[in-house]
């Protein structure tokens, strides 16, 4: 073949290319602002508050958090915690802190959980006849792996810590029931 030839058909070849990829590029650019979706909508407020109180007993506790949902399966969020406790003529405890999130919706109705906790305890044991007062502050680390049946912005379920340890933690019970809502 002739040189000119070679040429002419791999300038061709080119330019054919380079259109086709450019009108490609056009239709993803196109297709990208139709799908771009402003930061903010896809951001859901929630949280929880809890409140006990008992006989000789107090337990308040506000924990507001936020998630960005990724897409339609996937959120990751962040939440913050604050908590007051109280047992009379016993202890009287602040707990504050923070946790990270990822929820995932393999489909509508199942949500399943993973998130992390981290909170420092401030406890303040009172006197009593068996043993001077004293006060006990640390960091608690929390895994919390979960698990729950999903109705729009509402999810019911449950989530077990993998970090649990009777001795430091600040709930009873590796598993604890949820009831987590986003709007």
């Amino acid at each position: 073949m002739n040189k000119n030839l070679i040429s002419i058909v791999f300038r061709s070849f080119l330019m054919i290319f380079t259109l086709l990829l450019s009108g490609y590029a056009e239709a993803q650019e196109n297709i990208a602002t139709e799908n771009t979706v402003n930061f903010w909508d896809r951001v859901q407020f929630g949280g929880g508050l809890g409140l006990g109180i008992g006989s000789g007993y107090t337990d308040i506790t506000v924990s507001p958090s936020a998630i960005y949902n990724v897409n339609e399966i996937v959120a990751v969020g962040a939440g913050l915690q604050f908590g007051y406790l109280a047992s009379k003529n016993y202890y009287n405890s602040f707990v504050y802190g923070g946790s990270l999130i990822t929820l995932v919706s393999p489909i509508p109705q199942v949500q399943l959980s993973a998130e992390l906790e981290q909170v420092r305890i401030n406890t303040d044991y009172k006197a009593t006849n068996v043993r001077p007062a004293f006060s006990d502050n640390y960091w608690n680390t929390a895994l919390y792996l979960g698990a729950g049946y999903r109705n729009g912005n509402v999810t019911i379920g449950g989530r077990y810590d993998v970090l649990f340890n009777d001795k430091k933690s600040l709930y009873g019970s590796a598993f604890m029931p949820f009831v987590r809502v986003y709007f």
